[in-house]
Order: structure tokens, then C-alpha cells, then sequence
């Protein structure tokens, strides 16, 4: 009868084994499958990184999927994906409920310094938007800034930075950044708010293409100019610069975590500086001289 019993214990034993050996396999940083949720307005830098990160693991397939922010991070709270691109900050109450929900920490993984910029036409005789123009024109009824829509990353950037909430704010709504750039001539009162990113790579031709139908307006603030340079993005002196980051749900080191990762390291960060964006994590260059 013992020894019955001991068989029947290591047949169960060897079942749980052999189960754990498939799910590790399974269950890896170099190959499978994932989507990423971003907003438009950093659309570009994440499919860079996404496009090295293949590279550089074949056997993963990542799909970067555009999804406006304040969705996108619902999403990843019901599980629905494994890791979304976040620039706002969260408020006390959504850092609880992710915590509650996934079970995680808080640790967004910062990787890059984008900014919200606001643009006219070309030949437009505006030079330059203070602060209090901003934050005037956004509760005038004349809406003269467009935004690329509600619950995108771009106006809650901007409302949060003027402490308002985004159902507070007057606005008007042209779908896509890229649409506000081309439609914008249409409207030469209006002023465009747009994400870096939408055209900060520099030798890309569409890039090229967008930049020279409009101007970035330098943003002044206690009288001082601000543009969007790499030195005023790395020092966040520009008023509206914004740090990326990804938050996930993964629990484990697999391809979302291993994409962080690979985003946060050098190959990574030298990816969003070819973006025409600031890089979070600075590494210094060593030149061997012989």
C-alpha cells in the first residue's frame, strides 16, 4: 500500500515538472509575441524601439498599436496588453488602483524627453507663445488651439501642466497631429498642439516634410524664451517638455520587461536620440586612444 502511494506521489510530481518546463520554455525575453499601446504623438520612437528590439531577438513579433492615453492605460489595467506608453503623470488615486489591480509596484521606466509643442503656418507673423496666452486662449470661446483630440497624451499633458482638468479647457479638434499640421493653413488664427515626436527625426522625408509646413513657436516664461533643443529638453527647461515611460503588467522577466529593458540600455537610448528625441539615461562615450 506504501508503495502504491509513493508511486501515485511521484507520478503527480512528475506531472507538475513537466508542466513547469513547458511554461518556462514558453515564457521568454527573446521570442513570443506582444503588443504595445502608445499614443500617436510618440507613435515613432516606440516602433524604432520596437523595430530594434526584433532586430536584435528574431524570434519576437512586437505590434505597436495607436491608442489615445487615458485608454491605452485602461487597457493595461484589465490585462488586455502587456505594456503601454505613458507621459502624464498619474494621480494618487490611478497609482493605487494599478498597484491594487496588477499587483505591481509603481515603477514606470523612463526612456526618453519628448515635448508638446504648439505650431502655426510657415508664413504666420506669430514668433513666439508666453504662458499666459496659453493658458488664456485655452479657456477663451474662440478654441484657438487644435488638439489631435479628447483623452489624448498630448491636451492632458498641457492641462496638467496649467493645473486644469481637460473637460475644464476650451479647444478645437482636428483627428491626428499629422492632420493638424496639413489642415492648419486652413486656419491661420489657430495655433496647433502637437507631439515632438510627430516629426523630430531628422533625416526622415516625411519628418522634413511636415517641419516645413509649420513653425514651432518658442514658449516664453517669466521672460525668458524656451525651445525645444536638446539642451532644454535634457534640463526640462522648456515648459513643456515631457518624460516618456513604459508601465507594464508583467510580473516576470519576459518580452515586455526584456523590451524595457532593452529601451533603458544604450542601444536602446542611442534608438530615441536617432528619434530626434532626449534620451533619459545619458551614457558617457570613452574613446580609446592607442
Amino acid at each position: 500500500m506504501k508503495n502504491s502511494i509513493k508511486l501515485i506521489m511521484l507520478f503527480f510530481v512528475g506531472i507538475v515538472a513537466v508542466g513547469c518546463k513547458k511554461e518556462d520554455k514558453s515564457a521568454s525575453y527573446h521570442k513570443g509575441e506582444m503588443t504595445i499601446l502608445t499614443d500617436e504623438s510618440f507613435k515613432s520612437v516606440t516602433e524604432a524601439l520596437a523595430e530594434g528590439y526584433m532586430i536584435n531577438y528574431p524570434e519576437t513579433k512586437i505590434k505597436v498599436t495607436t491608442k489615445k492615453e487615458d485608454l491605452g492605460f485602461i487597457d493595461l489595467l484589465n490585462n488586455k496588453v502587456r505594456i503601454a506608453v505613458m507621459s502624464r503623470d498619474l494621480t494618487p488615486e490611478e497609482v493605487k488602483e494599478y498597484e491594487k489591480q496588477i499587483e505591481l509596484k509603481f515603477l514606470p521606466a523612463k526612456f526618453a524627453a519628448d515635448a508638446v509643442i504648439f505650431v502655426v503656418p510657415k508664413d504666420s507673423p506669430k514668433e513666439k507663445i508666453t504662458i499666459d496666452e496659453i493658458q488664456k486662449g485655452l479657456q477663451s470661446d474662440n478654441k484657438e488651439f487644435i488638439f489631435d483630440g479628447a483623452n489624448s497624451s498630448n491636451l492632458n499633458f498641457v492641462a496638467q501642466k496649467l493645473k486644469k482638468l481637460p473637460k475644464d479647457l476650451k479647444f478645437s479638434v482636428i483627428p491626428g497631429s499629422k492632420n493638424i499640421i496639413e489642415e492648419l493653413n486652413k486656419y491661420p488664427d489657430k495655433i496647433g498642439v502637437i507631439g515632438l515626436n510627430t516629426f523630430s527625426r531628422p533625416y526622415d522625408k516625411e519628418s522634413e516634410q511636415l517641419r516645413s509646413m509649420v513653425k514651432i513657436l518658442p514658449v516664453e516664461d517669466n521672460g525668458k524664451l524656451y525651445n525645444t533643443d536638446f539642451e532644454n529638453l535634457r534640463k526640462m527647461n522648456y515648459p513643456f517638455t515631457r518624460v516618456l515611460y513604459f508601465l507594464t503588467n508583467e510580473g516576470n522577466f519576459n518580452i515586455a520587461n526584456g523590451f524595457i529593458r532593452y529601451s533603458c540600455t544604450q542601444l536602446g537610448q542611442m534608438i530615441v536620440q536617432k528619434e530626434g528625441l532626449q534620451p533619459y539615461n545619458l551614457y558617457r562615450r570613452e574613446v580609446q586612444m592607442r
